[in-house]
């Protein structure tokens, strides 16, 4: 069986954990140990998994990630008032070869999946974020995916899989699951005209470094609707990193990057989080581990509404505009926002039908200055469901 190849936490974080407080993360996770072995998965909420694969690294790696370090960093941190049982289940190592840690990591996370299970997957490199995907097969048919990322990772038609283009290979490999990819935080200067001109015709979503960093919020509606989100830490600005040679002097700070991560944490339909290519130095760790905690944190205060289902705690707003007839819905509890978007093919004889696509009070006012979102017209051509 797959959890087989996972190796239990180092004795050094256990010893740590000896002399953390009562209330430290530390003392309140299940751990993977030599000693006990693997946490019971019924009835957890989160697991985190450590994944030191780094053969497909684009920028070759000088040492194997220190997960021990960031688990170290991350145990010490004090919970909040959160019902959620978190396990740990320690590390995947390099397998034989790099297709034999991609079927592991695949088989956990989708054992995990279907256990209703979160994993929070720190990888080595962002490369893992392909069988990560891989894990959806035969449990959900078509996923949404965001990327936190400086580059698309689309890379070279003729260039094998790296962490600089895995993206291509979840594009074009079948089966084809994937419904929607968003990025959020692209630098312009890192990626090729011809891969925006690719993210414009497959009608995928994203947000320029400067329109994310002017208004936070604008992230929230699309980690909303994410199935699996995939966080590259050098999307990260280099002085929050420790300033290693692998980062951009550009990027999220560290409380942008949190706030991407506890967004995401409260995203309901966020089945997998993935953060990568963080680098061993003791700000990194920190840093990684305090993004972890947002999530978290986030976790514990997801609300799962809808609209169609308990209309009294919603206000609706109809916007006629030149073409099309909007329907928005703010949440009287959250004050989020969702926009009705009509599906582009109807069944014979049958009604037409709708989905909700979230959004943020600005798409709303946009609409009644008869300028309809991007991000709707985008789902309404690729038949949004």
């Amino acid at each position: 069986m797959a959890y087989d190849f996972l190796v239990p936490v180092a004795d050094k974080v256990l010893a740590h954990c000896e002399l953390l407080p009562p209330q430290a993360l530390g003392k309140n996770i299940h751990i993977h140990t030599e000693r006990k072995g693997l946490p019971v998965l019924a009835n957890a909420s989160m697991a985190i998994i450590g994944v030191r694969e780094s053969r497909n690294a684009f920028e070759k790696k000088t040492g194997k990630l220190d997960t021990t370090n960031i688990r170290i960093q991350l145990y010490k941190l004090l919970m909040g008032n959160w019902n959620s049982t978190i396990l740990d289940l320690g590390d995947i190592e390099e397998g034989e070869s790099v297709e034999d840690t991609y079927f592991v990591v695949k088989e956990i996370v989708a054992g995990l999946l279907e256990e209703e299970v979160i994993p929070i997957v720190i990888g080595a490199t962002q490369d893992i974020t392909y069988p990560v995907y891989r894990a959806f097969d035969g449990i959900r048919n078509m996923i949404n995916l965001v990327s936190v990322d400086s580059r698309f990772d689309f890379g070279m038609d003729d260039e094998l899989i790296s962490s600089h283009s895995y993206m291509s290979k979840i594009i074009t490999d079948k089966p084809n699951n994937l419904f929607n990819f968003s990025n959020l935080g692209y630098q312009s200067y890192f990626n090729a005209q011809e891969e925006m001109d690719l993210m414009e015709r497959l009608f995928f979503d994203a947000l320029r470094l400067g329109e994310l960093t002017a208004d936070m919020s604008v992230a929230e509606p699309t980690l909303r609707d994410a199935n699996l989100v995939s966080l590259d830490a050098r999307a990260i600005r280099a002085s929050e990193m420790g300033m290693s040679d692998n980062f951009s002097p550009n990027g999220l700070t560290g409380r942008e990057v949190c706030t991407i991560a506890r967004y995401a944490g409260i995203g309901e339909k966020v089945n997998v989080f993935g953060i990568y290519e963080m680098d061993n130095n003791m700000q990194s760790f920190q840093l990684v581990a305090q993004i972890i905690w947002y999530f978290m944190e986030g976790y514990n205060y997801r609300i799962k509404e809808s609209p169609y289902i308990n209309k009294e705690d919603f206000t609706k707003y109809n916007v006629p505009t030149e073409t099309e007839q909007l329907v928005y819905y703010k949440s009287n509890l959250t004050e989020r926002w969702w926009v009705e978007v009509p599906s582009l093919y109807t069944a014979h004889n049958k009604p037409q039908t709708t989905s909700l696509l979230p959004c943020t009070e600005k798409d709303y006012f946009d609409a009644c200055d008869q300028n309809i979102p991007e991000r709707w017209f985008k789902a309404y051509k690729k038949g949004y469901n």
